[in-house]
């Protein structure tokens, strides 16, 4: 059921639910994605993967929007044939695409020559051209303020993040500008943020040499347990590794390190601050 709230209304509700949707066929072939780390542990509820498909991110989108309180989309807005998040995320909210003229300034302002395009001209319409204004036809409410609908988090950068249905933040898909422009948001979004810090959020990983199988019924029952608590139980594979990860997640600090020391004895662990920190230690040390 579509939710009744308007775009301005979930553009400045309280940050307590968060979801990523990742799109590019290039991510369901295979790559590693870590994208969506940047979140808080407790926000973060859904990470999502779609190909580059309109009506699958028509209908991510859509239903992140109206389930989530903070969305990003990672990915599709490139300058060629199959970069069609602004066009698809456009549709899905009945919004036309528009030539967003700061932005087109900055493009033009901060872009560097490349080696490749040695004639190419910003006064000339060319292919090359029509290629890149499609990074800056964004998905535009008439009816809104425009600031509201497109940031600039990074002020060495010309991409704009667009803000679309109030709640959807548009990024792209290289994970070194996404990280960059995710942290760049901060500011704009802090006085929403239940836990702006993320200094309520206590994470403790635990390093182990037990294969998953050994410690599933243990940490079933611990999960059961500390629910109540608010603390999630995760358990992590390393293929090709040694050493697996359990990690114990929530805000009550004296409450899981309380818990710790009978998490390690079961599952054989030690604590670690980094996964993979004890990977080179001597079995003797471990």
């Amino acid at each position: 059921m579509a939710s009744a709230a308007t775009a301005d209304e979930r553009g400045s509700k309280a940050i307590h639910t968060a979801a990523c949707l990742v799109i590019g066929d290039e991510v369901l072939g295979g790559k590693a994605d870590k994208r969506c780390e940047r979140f808080q542990a407790s926000s973060l509820k859904r990470i999502e993967v779609v190909q580059d498909d309109e009506s699958e991110i028509i209908e991510a989108v859509r239903r992140m929007s109206n389930r989530y309180d903070f969305v990003v989309t990672s990915g599709g807005i490139g300058p060629t044939h199959d970069d069609i998040t602004y066009k698809s995320i456009a549709k899905a909210f009945g919004l036309p695409l528009v030539l967003h003229q700061e932005a087109y300034a900055l493009m033009k302002k901060l872009s560097k020559p490349h080696p490749g395009q040695p004639d190419f001209s910003w006064d000339e319409d060319s292919a090359a051209l029509r290629a890149k204004l499609r990074m800056v036809e964004l998905p535009t409410d008439s009816g809104r303020d425009l600031e509201k609908q497109v940031l600039f988090p990074c002020p060495d950068l010309w991409v704009p993040v667009s803000v679309v249905n109030g709640n959807v933040h548009i990024l792209p898909g290289v994970p070194r500008l996404f990280t960059s422009l995710l942290d760049g948001l901060k500011p704009f979004i802090a006085p929403r943020l239940t836990d702006p810090d993320g200094k309520g959020t206590v994470r403790i990983i635990i390093s182990t040499p037990l294969p998953e199988s050994a410690v599933a019924e243990y940490l079933t029952g611990l999960a059961d347990r500390v629910e109540s608590k608010g603390v999630k139980v995760g358990s992590y594979p390393r293929w090709g590794k040694k050493r697996n990860t359990v990690t114990l997640v929530g805000k009550d600090k004296a409450f899981l390190d309380a818990i710790a020391p009978e998490v390690v004895q079961n599952v054989r662990g030690r604590i670690i601050t980094v996964e993979g920190e004890d990977d080179d230690l001597p079995a003797a040390e471990l």
